[in-house]
């Protein structure tokens, strides 16, 4: 009599997602992986971006090494200067990953700042909110604090706002204004919606202003508030549920038990509040 019992069906997935379910990156970062021929299925490269796997069943390697899903992880860094965003640095020097536990799960930054920038960097291991806060559409805010050469005028930071041209496309910010004069440079606070490279810097160099610190004290709903250069916290439950809203809102509020929506909301509404603070300016 045959065994009425079904055979279990495999669960697959694509090969991107679970590596960056491995804490690898975003999709497109994992893609990346996959072409160069850098992953392995049960010992065989695989080059196909179309590839599934079953996780339970069958084992995946990158560059030889047998990769395994990850608890997610959310950390709020204060990047110092000096410090490399990238995973991956051929002349060794030190990188955002080497300020966390090297026991613990595999990390990655959500975007970037350059070597000679400063603050809040977001970084995990859920390659698939990454890819979702790169992407223009949901425009997650991002401000920043200058210190630069020269005190703007208001005809500049409404340039700013409009638009200079340059070689990559039209680069604007959403909002500029100075707050306060420190002798013959000014501190200068920046809101941006997505980013290029040494986007800002090129701006005011652009404007004849050079940029001489560069801060970064915002990321969508998050603060950087007093955390102390070079270190890093998690992230409380309702920052998660406020960034994950940005991306997703009718899901986060269910995951996060509530509360969610309504917050990020309110970080959506993108008007700052009617006066700026000496130090820290109003906030978008």
């Amino acid at each position: 009599m045959p065994d009425p019992t079904p055979e279990p069906q495999p669960h697959l997935i694509r090969l991107q997602r679970y590596l960056a379910a491995c804490g690898l990156g975003s999709r497109r970062a994992c893609e990346e992986f996959i072409v160069a021929g850098r992953v392995s299925v049960d010992g065989k490269t695989v080059s196909e971006l179309g590839t599934k796997v079953d996780p339970q069943s069958q084992s995946v390697a990158l560059d030889g090494e047998t990769l395994r899903m990850e608890r997610k992880k959310y950390y709020v860094l204060n990047k110092p200067t000096g410090v490399l965003s990238t995973n991956r640095d051929p002349q060794g020097r030190k990188r955002v990953i080497d300020l966390f536990d090297a026991d613990g799960p595999r990390l990655f930054t959500v975007g970037r700042l350059d070597e000679d920038s400063e603050g809040l960097l977001l970084v995990t291991n859920d390659g698939d909110l990454a890819q979702k806060l790169a992407h223009p559409k949901f425009k997650v805010r991002r401000t920043y604090q200058l210190q630069v050469a020269g005190i703007p005028s208001g005809e500049a930071l409404g340039q700013l706002k409009r638009g200079i041209h340059f070689a990559e496309g039209k680069f604007r910010v959403l909002e500029a204004y100075i707050v306060k004069v420190r002798g013959k440079s000014a501190l200068v606070e920046v809101v941006l919606a997505e980013g290029h490279n040494r986007e800002l810097r090129r701006l005011f160099a652009r404007l004849g202003h050079k940029v001489m610190k560069l801060t970064r004290v915002a990321f969508g709903p998050l603060k950087l508030g007093s955390l102390p250069r070079g270190q890093h916290r998690e992230l409380r439950r309702n920052e998660l549920a406020a960034l994950l809203g940005l991306v997703n809102p009718d899901d986060s509020p269910r995951a996060q038990g509530g509360g969610g929506r309504k917050h990020a909301a309110r970080k959506k509404s993108g008007r700052p509040s009617s006066r700026g603070r000496s130090g820290s300016a109003r906030r978008s």
